[in-house]
């Protein structure tokens, strides 16, 4: 994956990080525009969407918990959320809004392009394998790969984005092995999971509510106490044309 043409579109109140932020990430390859609050970044979403959106959390008005949740109901374009808590509530609340990464301010430029990086590779390899089934099927539900649209048993219809549709085709594609908690984050983060970082806890109950399983009882992805999680349902191909 190239970064050169990504568009990164980066929200934060504060000018000196916009401007930092900016230039060592055109430094690095990528076209970047900024905005510092909700109604202007949404003003330039509806001119054209980015690659990826770094959105700080503290803004003024609507702030970036609420601009996480309204974007996710529009696009499924990634986001990095960026906190000046160093209390883990809001970075979990931020995934649970939809986020697919965050990091603590004050924070090394270097590692957020690491996570960008890791993000916009992830997001781009499942486009780009010629052996992709088109349609999976486990547990009566439907996964298509060309539209991302998971089908419910009643025909109803929900489309995944971001982790949680990189999430699911990991269980898909590993069938009914353990996969583990380091599995995930390296693809979902491209970092190891660190054994006090709940991400990957959020990200497993946000794929479980998309699916429909219950979280207290699940029947379809399991947690396996000490390994990780597993797919406990079989699953069908369907390589299509």
């Amino acid at each position: 994956m190239t970064q050169k043409n990504k568009h990164i579109l980066v929200v934060d109140d504060d000018a000196e990080i916009r401007s930092l932020l900016s230039d060592y990430l055109t430094r690095n390859g990528f076209n970047v525009s900024s905005a510092a609050d909700g109604e202007a970044f949404f003003q330039m979403l509806a001119q054209s969407t980015p690659d990826l959106v770094v959105l700080d959390i503290m803004l003024p008005g609507e702030d970036g918990f609420a601009i996480c949740q309204r974007l996710r109901r529009e696009s499924g374009v990634p986001v990095v959320m960026l906190t000046a808590n160093s209390d883990e509530t809001d970075r979990i609340v931020g995934l649970e809004m939809g986020a697919d990464d965050y990091l603590a301010k004050p924070f090394n430029p270097r590692e957020l392009l690491a996570r960008i990086k890791a993000i916009l590779r992830r997001v781009q390899e499942p486009v780009k394998s010629a052996q992709q089934p088109k349609l999976y099927h486990f547990g009566g539900l439907t996964l298509d790969t060309t539209t991302r649209m998971l089908q419910f048993p009643d025909g109803e219809q929900t489309h995944l984005t971001g982790a949680d549709y990189s999430l699911l085709l990991m269980f898909l594609n590993k069938g009914n092995d353990v996969l583990s908690r380091d599995e995930i984050s390296d693809v979902l983060h491209g970092r190891e999971c660190s054994p006090f970082d709940r991400s990957i806890d959020v990200h497993m109950s946000r794929l479980r509510q998309r699916l429909g399983d219950d979280a207290k009882n699940p029947h379809l992805i399991k947690t396996v106490r000490g390994a990780g999680y597993v797919l406990t349902v079989p699953v069908d191909v369907d390589a299509g044309e």
